[in-house]
């Protein structure tokens, strides 16, 4: 068999190998199919080689140079922006802020007006906030271009077509819109004629809203919004305050679903808006804010070792502070415990336990605590909290219960924040944290300290002068502040900053309100008083009550209240009744 194989296959060449089934051809017939079999091996390596190429490059735009080609698109759009393009600013449900809507600036040839009273005059009916006698001087003058109107309406634009007058153009431009107007004034801002921001997010973000394509979210939840600004504007109605501030933060993320000043403005209209309107309390304003600053006093004190929760102090005599003394204005004859100070807001016990603590640790605590710098928030709008140079003993007494030192609303809503979240302090914001991740966490007190904190907040809406923000089902825990304003030659006993500052759920805190009235007045039914039990609680409560439900905090049944268990549960002893004032045993007093 293998020699009849081998008998077929004849190679031409000795050195030659054929296969088996070869047929043995000679001669010129087998040197040309030969060479006709080389030239179709070669050609077939070409094409495999070009196939290979085409693959290769298929590969290349499709996978390997996707991403290039991404960059470089988005890179394209960029630059394909239309002049004076600035990005929608939306809250963190995605409703719009701030957009741009397509307007055209009016401007004029004077060389070629040909009646310039007669253009002036219809110019004016067309746009009635100019005079007559403004319009024919820009127009007579020398040149070739003067503007007439910026960001003019389609409408505006359509009547300079009716009436064809010469000399007059217009080119397309972009305005600003905000669809929310004053509801969000004080965040949003507002831009310039060259679109350009001017306040607010509009002004710190404005590089990222003009080269950005995608909207900017916020962390505002307008409906919070509405609730906060509603309640807050009836409440320095009823009490007849000259304005007042409300804000709310994730004490988790450090995200601020809703932030209101008042009065506010309207943006359409900022030329004619008070410095006072346009005035952003909750930021820029620094305040002695009173007895709120006792959490802080307290949770140092603590977390120092310098006191335990339940020892006891005499607080019945003044403290003498330099040439004045230090008094409660509700005096407590009785010893309390350091849990009763914060609960019946003594100033004397503060002063008393700051003294331990002592000013050099007083002073690095709030450092630690952010209170004594600028908070790096996405506003310009940014208040330098106050405080002494040359920190005296006389500071470190007044400090423990908010005199002497002055910061924003939003110092004092970050740090108790940080009291109560475990001890663990983040940076407020008001960008929509895409992750959930917090900004810069740091840890100012203990697990421990913040647990006892929680507890004695709670019992102040329990037992002490907080009682009117106890709201049902959300365990609200917090601290009144009435504070006397500085004025000259020393405070306005009649002129008071009332506050409250509230955190809940009190057993696992998610956020933290503050609410501030400027100059309350009393009426018969609070007896004549506008203290922070009185005035600023009360509005926290509805607050509370209004927006638990939207930022998905669940309703809570009642926790069981008057038991020995839970009174040394809630780290708080002692007498806690009040007088009919809802003021503290020191508030307005120094």
């Amino acid at each position: 068999m293998s020699r009849r194989l081998r008998d077929l296959c004849r190679p031409h060449a000795k050195s030659a190998r054929c296969r088996p089934g070869e047929m043995p051809l000679e001669g010129e017939a087998g040197k040309a199919i030969s060479k006709a079999r080389r030239r179709l091996i070669v050609t077939g390596i070409v094409f495999l080689l070009a196939f290979c190429a085409i693959g290769y490059r298929l590969v290349d735009l499709s996978v390997i140079r996707a991403g290039a080609e991404a960059e470089r698109a988005k890179l394209a759009a960029k630059k394909e922006l239309p002049n004076g393009h600035r990005a929608n600013i939306v809250d963190r449900n995605g409703v719009v802020l701030a957009t741009s809507i397509r307007s055209w600036s009016i401007y004029a040839d004077p060389t070629l007006v040909g009646d310039p009273g007669r253009t002036a005059r219809i110019l004016a009916h067309i746009f009635p906030q100019q005079n007559i006698r403004t319009l024919k001087a820009k127009l007579n003058r020398k040149g070739r271009f003067v503007w007439i109107s910026r960001q003019a309406s389609p409408a505006a634009y359509q009547q300079i077509l009716r009436f064809g007058l010469a000399g007059i153009h217009a080119r397309p431009d972009l305005r600003r819109a905000y669809p929310q107007r004053a509801l969000v004034a004080h965040i949003v801002g507002s831009s310039d004629v060259d679109n350009k921001g001017t306040a607010g997010v509009e002004a710190k973000m404005d590089k990222r809203i003009r080269t950005g394509a995608r909207p900017l979210r916020l962390s505002i939840d307008l409906r919070a919004q509405v609730a906060v600004r509603e309640i807050l504007a009836r409440s320095i109605g009823y009490w007849r305050a000259l304005g007042g501030a409300a804000m709310v933060m994730d004490v988790r993320t450090g995200e601020i679903p809703a932030m209101v000043s008042l009065p506010d403005y309207d943006p359409y209209n900022p030329q004619g808006v008070p410095k006072k309107a346009r005035f952003n309390r909750n930021t820029l304003g620094v305040y002695e804010l009173g007895s709120v600053f006792k959490i802080l006093n307290t949770a140092m004190a603590l977390d120092y070792g310098v006191t335990h929760i339940r020892e006891m102090h005499r607080v019945h005599k003044p403290l003498p502070a330099g040439r004045r003394f230090i008094r409660d204005s509700h005096p407590i004859a009785k010893p309390i415990d350091t849990g009763t100070i914060l609960v019946k807001s003594s100033n004397i016990g503060s002063a008393m336990i700051a003294q331990r603590i002592g000013g050099k640790r007083q002073k690095a605590f709030l450092r630690k605590a952010g209170m004594l710098a600028k908070i790096p928030l996405e506003l310009p709008e940014a208040g330098q909290p106050l405080y002494p140079r040359r920190w005296r003993p006389v500071n470190t007494l007044t400090v423990s219960f908010g005199h002497g030192i002055a910061v924003t609303p939003v110092h004092l809503v970050a740090a108790v924040g940080g009291i109560v979240n475990d001890g663990v302090m983040v940076q407020p914001t008001l960008l929509k944290r895409q992750n959930g991740r917090p900004l810069l966490p740091r840890r100012i007190v203990s697990a421990k300290t913040s647990r006892i904190l929680r507890n004695l907040m709670r019992q102040v809406v329990l037992k002490g002068t907080g009682r009117r923000a106890n709201a049902k089902g959300y365990r609200v825990g917090g601290k009144t502040g009435t504070a006397e304003k500085a004025g000259r030659g020393g405070y306005r006993r009649k002129a008071l900053l009332s506050s409250f500052v509230a955190a809940f759920p009190m057993d696992r805190p998610r956020y933290v309100l503050l609410v501030s009235l400027d100059e309350p007045k009393g009426n018969k039914k609070s007896y004549g008083y506008a203290t922070a039990g009185w005035v600023a609680a009360p509005a926290a409560k509805e607050i509370i009550e209004r927006i638990a439900p939207i930022l998905k905090v669940p309703r809570q049944a009642e926790e069981r209240r008057g038991t020995r268990k839970q009174i040394l549960a809630s780290a708080a002893s002692g007498s806690r009744k009040t007088d009919r004032r809802g003021a503290d045993s020191g508030e307005s007093r120094r």
